[in-house]
């Protein structure tokens, strides 16, 4: 069985991770108006008391400002979501690298700041961010922050480059020198992917959307412009999730603390592009640079610090449909780390859960059944479970057996949104996202005791 939590008439959206408080009472949402989250259009980020009912405003924007996506840390009440620009012109509305992390204090309200800095005028600040972060997720100790970047310094190159055609040799902005003295094209925006650390950053205010920020952040994946075809290197890094609560065990038995498994687009031999498991190994001091600038330049993203190892843990490219497939969803790992799953499409064209360890390898897949998986994901705390929506009804997919079980009767009205099914940190309930009167409202189910930790 299931229960509406809330019943306001406005949108109520909840991120695919991260939503419930980590005593299991409270769950936080934003309130954009679209059902998917398409519109950037909420001004409040909220949370309701499971039991009561109660409603909570932890932050409301102001100044033109939207705000969303909102995540709970694990183990403290603090609340990280992204917020759009205030005074929002012509030149500087939200879009992706126009958008910054704010946290709160989900318990002590009133009390935001900015996570991360940014700094859009060279030169450059170390640990501050040119463009805009976004789906900010807390790692399993609390203290770091994962994120999607796209990149305002290299978007706004004039003329715009194109990755199609790129720009002429002749254009003194679009080139720079390499180590060879050769002319090379400006890096492209990508999407990537940052992590942000508690050290605060203070920048230089030489532009009006500069701004200091509580933590450290930087980019841990590398993108290129132009993949070598049939290569590991990536075009786009997105859908990240971090590997286990305190990393994985690497084949010689040492523990990786601090990893992220994400989806990274690859180009295979035949041109196609598509995508596929990656794991980025994080070094515990990420203010050491690499073989770039933490920074960036005017014409190069911002590269990972040293000691950053990128790694392909799947080469689907042989399969009827190759690749990541199914509805959107974001890379989801066991609490002990041992495995990353993610779907596929059978040869059916069946959206089918999958897993893989992120030490590479075979992958195993879970779910057998003609029905698709239609929704993001969640592990259960004791990882043996899989919350996530199939038959138009939340289902508790067995990791071991692929068994399913649904707690929620399959209804019209109140069917489960695909953007979110999220387990609560006891694994005893399942969040949710179900439309009533045209509104989306929050729901809970209980998960038949399936996960519990």
């Amino acid at each position: 069985m299931h229960r509406q939590i809330t019943s306001a008439p406005h949108g109520h959206v909840l991120t695919n991770a991260g939503v419930w408080s980590r005593d299991g009472r409270w769950i936080v949402y934003d309130t954009r108006s679209d059902p998917a989250g398409a519109r950037f259009d909420g001004t409040r980020i909220e949370k309701v008391h499971v039991e009561t009912g109660e409603v909570v405003v932890l932050y409301e924007s102001q100044r033109g400002a939207g705000c969303g996506v909102a995540t709970y840390g694990p183990v403290n009440d603090r609340v990280v979501f992204i917020h759009g620009p205030e005074h929002p012109s012509e030149d500087w509305s939200y879009n992706a690298w126009h958008r910054d992390g704010v946290i709160v204090d989900a318990v002590k309200l009133g009390r935001a700041a900015h996570l991360d800095a940014r700094d859009i005028v060279p030169p450059f600040t170390p640990g501050a961010l040119r463009g805009g972060s976004h789906v900010h997720v807390f790692s399993g100790d609390g203290q770091w922050v994962s994120f999607t970047y796209e990149d305002h310094v290299l978007a706004t190159l004039r003329p715009p480059i194109s990755p199609e055609k790129g720009r002429g040799k002749d254009d003194p902005a679009a080139t720079s020198a390499s180590s060879h003295g050769q002319l090379q094209p400006p890096d492209l925006n990508q999407r990537n992917i940052g992590v942000s650390v508690p050290l605060p950053v203070q920048v230089r205010h030489a532009h009006p959307r500069n701004h200091d920020g509580t933590h450290f952040s930087v980019l841990v994946t590398k993108t290129v412009n132009q993949p070598a075809p049939g290569s590991d290197e990536i075009q786009r890094a997105f859908e990240e999730a971090w590997v286990g609560s305190n990393g994985y065990v690497k084949p010689d038995g040492a523990r990786q603390h601090r990893a992220i498994a994400f989806q990274g687009e690859v180009v295979t031999a035949d041109g196609q592009a598509i995508s596929e498991v990656f794991v980025v190994d994080i070094p515990d001091d990420i203010t050491q640079p690499g073989d770039g600038p933490l920074q960036g330049t005017s014409t190069r993203r911002p590269s990972p610090p040293r000691g950053t190892v990128q790694r392909r843990v799947t080469f689907t490219a042989g399969r009827k449909h190759s690749g990541i497939q199914g509805p959107r969803h974001w890379l989801g790992s066991s609490p002990d780390g041992a495995r990353i799953a993610f779907l596929l499409r059978d040869d059916a064209g069946v959206a089918q859960l999958c897993t893989v360890s992120p030490n590479g390898g075979a992958i195993t897949r879970v779910t057998r059944g003609s029905l698709p998986v239609q929704s993001a994901f969640t592990w259960s705390p004791d990882g043996r479970s899989i919350a996530c929506v199939m038959d138009n009804r939340v289902c508790i997919v067995d990791v071991a057996s692929g068994e399913v079980m649904s707690p929620t009767e399959r209804t019209r009205s109140e069917r489960p949104r695909p953007e979110a099914c999220v387990f609560s940190p006891d694994g005893r309930s399942i969040a949710f996202v179900g439309q009533v009167d045209g509104w989306n409202q929050v729901f809970v189910c209980d998960s038949g005791g399936s996960g519990r930790g």
